[in-house]
């Protein structure tokens, strides 16, 4: 028999976790003495504590590996435990790369300029939202043929909500695709928020549901629109070089417009998808 001290040391377990793989019933000691309270353990027990922590370095939990031990599950269960837990696995170590990439991309930025960027791009899922829009057309993509277009159109957009008693729920929302005429002309569609209960048709303004992005490669840019080319030229360099592409058109969220465009605080959002 060993002493719970002699038998943690063998194990390389702590007499606390021994404690606790008693108290939960996983591992209970050969013996325990009815007047000390002091445990012993036999060395064949060993093997049970070596399964444990194989088990637990699989990453299954205590109560996993209980029902393991115990035979509660059978061959099928536990093939199905372990493609779960690989599974699970591969998520974390591509999270990992990922983020390995990110700290790259940060090092070369750093290497080849000297500083790091101001702009920081996170890549996050964002969710439907029903939105009353109108529409216009750009002669192109640059700002200023996009300003002329898409200032009048929020603020007509916001006449005839008020017209129609809807509020806005949210920030507003800029959206630009290829005009359909195939002439290099933009439509400019600018939407803002509404609730659930605002349906389409019967109003002086489109209603739809903006569908959800999965993902979203997003950056913060700040100050005037017409100042915007550096920070989507930030966004597509980390897009590039993070191993995405993009995979659709682009929104602009109006987080605070204040009378000072200078102060305008605006997050672009690009959906993307791997390489």
């Amino acid at each position: 028999m060993l002493n719970i001290g002699d038998f943690a040391s063998h194990g390389r377990v702590s007499v606390r976790m021994l404690r606790h793989y008693d108290a939960i019933g996983l591992l209970r000691p050969a013996r325990v003495d009815p007047v000390s309270g002091y445990r012993s353990y036999e060395a064949s027990q060993l093997a049970r504590l070596n399964r444990v922590i194989a088990l637990k370095e699989l990453g299954f939990t205590l109560q996993q590996v209980r029902a393991v031990l115990d035979e509660e599950v059978d061959a099928a269960e536990l093939r199905g435990m372990l493609r779960l837990r690989r599974a699970q696995l591969a998520e974390a170590i591509a999270a990992d790369e990922q983020r390995l990439a990110r700290v790259e991309a940060r090092l070369r930025t750093i290497e080849s300029e000297g500083t790091m960027s101001e702009h920081d791009v996170v890549v996050k899922s964002v969710p439907s939202v029903r939105v009353a829009q109108l529409s216009g057309v750009a002669r192109s993509y640059e700002p200023e043929d996009i300003t002329p277009v898409i200032g009048p159109l929020f603020a007509e957009l916001c006449r005839r909500l008020a017209g129609a008693g809807v509020e806005a729920t949210g920030p507003s929302v800029a959206r630009y695709e290829d005009a359909p005429e195939g002439d290099g002309s933009v439509l400019v569609l600018a939407a803002v928020p509404v609730g659930a209960s605002v349906r389409p048709g019967g109003h002086d303004f489109e209603v739809l549901d903006l569908p959800p992005i999965e993902r979203a490669a997003t950056i913060v840019h700040r100050g005037a629109m017409d100042g915007v080319l550096g920070t989507v030229q930030e966004l597509a360099r980390f897009i590039e070089e993070n191993g995405y592409r993009s995979a659709g058109y682009a929104r602009e969220l109006y987080l605070e417009c204040p009378q000072d465009q200078a102060q305008w605080v605006t997050e672009l959002q690009e959906p993307v998808v791997r390489r």
